[in-house]
């Protein structure tokens, strides 16, 4: 490696805290849809007495690979045209138990109002040929900068254990082969997520039937208290016969 002039240092230097302050937004974007989902959970579970959330990952793309999709898709090398083409540097993977849940998150996100939907695509309805299985989120969410607010693309993709198990092992498959599978494998691998589809269906029926089960059995006396963060509380019976909400009408 030659000597590096000095003001090509003081290029690469600038460059290098341009790129700095460009990825930093898609780690506060991580971080602001992460404090919304982790929001969205505790609440599902004190509510609802459930949690549909099973795990949660999420990842910002490497400047390497940043770079390998910008080539492959033959975009100008700006950060301009990779914020606005490349949509996926920030992604978030959510996990649960269910595909009703699923649905579930997916509206509760949606439904926020800071939160920009810019593209749903449902590969659960409409399965990917191999048989890939998952609803994805392109969304935009603002972040505030000591100097700037910003709005920043995120991609979520929500989707069952049985589905994550697949395409997880999926990958693996693919990359040991180096994306040459044999069709038999193929083949297999498009039964498989039939058969994770199936279970899916059958664990949605049975949890269906437990909840039933559940609210025909539920004791009346846990009205008078309330369960926050591992706290109860003892609700007295002036709160619950109170008319907050003014919805009573004078006599």
């Amino acid at each position: 490696m030659g000597v590096i002039e000095i003001d090509d240092r003081k290029q690469m230097k600038f460059m290098k805290t341009e790129i700095l302050r460009f990825m930093m937004g898609y780690k506060f974007a991580l971080d602001e849809i992460n404090t919304k989902i982790d929001i969205l959970k505790q609440e599902f579970q004190i509510m609802h007495d459930y949690n549909p959330i099973e795990h949660v990952k999420s990842r910002i793309k490497s400047p390497k690979s940043i770079l390998k999709k910008v080539k492959k898709k033959e975009y100008d090398f700006s950060l301009p045209t990779i914020k606005e083409k490349v949509r996926d540097i920030a992604g978030v993977r959510i996990t649960c138990s269910f595909i009703s849940d699923i649905y579930e998150i997916s509206n509760m996100l949606q439904n926020q109002k800071d939160i920009e939907v810019i593209e749903v695509k449902d590969y659960i309805k409409n399965p990917k040929p191999n048989g890939y299985q998952s609803l994805h989120l392109i969304i935009k969410i603002p972040i505030f900068m000591s100097d700037r607010e910003e709005r920043v693309y995120v991609e979520i993709q929500i989707r069952t254990i049985a589905m994550d198990f697949w395409a997880s092992l999926e990958h693996k498959i693919y990359y040991k082969y180096n994306k040459e599978v044999p069709q038999k494998i193929k083949d297999d691998l498009k039964d498989a997520a039939i058969s994770s589809t199936l279970l899916d269906r059958k664990m949605e029926n049975i949890h269906k039937e437990m909840d039933k089960i559940k609210e025909s059995v539920k004791d009346e006396d846990d009205l008078q208290e309330l369960l926050i963060n591992n706290e109860k509380f003892h609700l007295p019976y002036d709160f619950l016969t109170a008319d907050f909400m003014g919805r009573r009408e004078d006599n």
